[in-house]
């Protein structure tokens, strides 16, 4: 297992997609893979929001609850990957990398 903090986890994943996003000029973009941009930009930012209560939940049912939800927000911009792959947004290796990092944080919420 990393030895960083699923936190850190998550805003590393955020850093790589915000790096991927970069090579593309997105007000050229249509509606369908602008709102994919979007709808994953806005899980990330659940996402870590929960990973990082969960961090810090000095109870367990707490913690339950909030790895429960930020695996809910990390599925969700997986899918948002996906979709955005479908408008040549992000390459193969692009989503393999991405999927493969929120597969492995999805896996350490416990």
């Amino acid at each position: 297992m990393d030895s960083q903090s699923l936190t850190a986890l998550t805003k590393r994943l955020e850093a790589d997609i915000s790096m991927m996003l970069r090579r593309i000029d997105q007000s050229k973009l249509d509606e369908k893979p602008r709102s994919a941009v979007a709808k994953l930009r806005q899980s990330l930012i659940d996402a870590k929001i929960y990973i990082r209560d969960y961090e810090l939940s000095e109870m367990r049912d707490e913690q339950l609850k909030n790895a429960k939800t930020g695996r809910k927000w990390l599925e969700q911009g997986r899918q948002a990957i996906l979709k955005a792959s479908e408008y040549n947004v992000f390459g193969a290796i692009d989503v393999a990398h991405l999927t493969a990092q929120i597969d492995q944080l999805i896996g350490d919420l416990k």
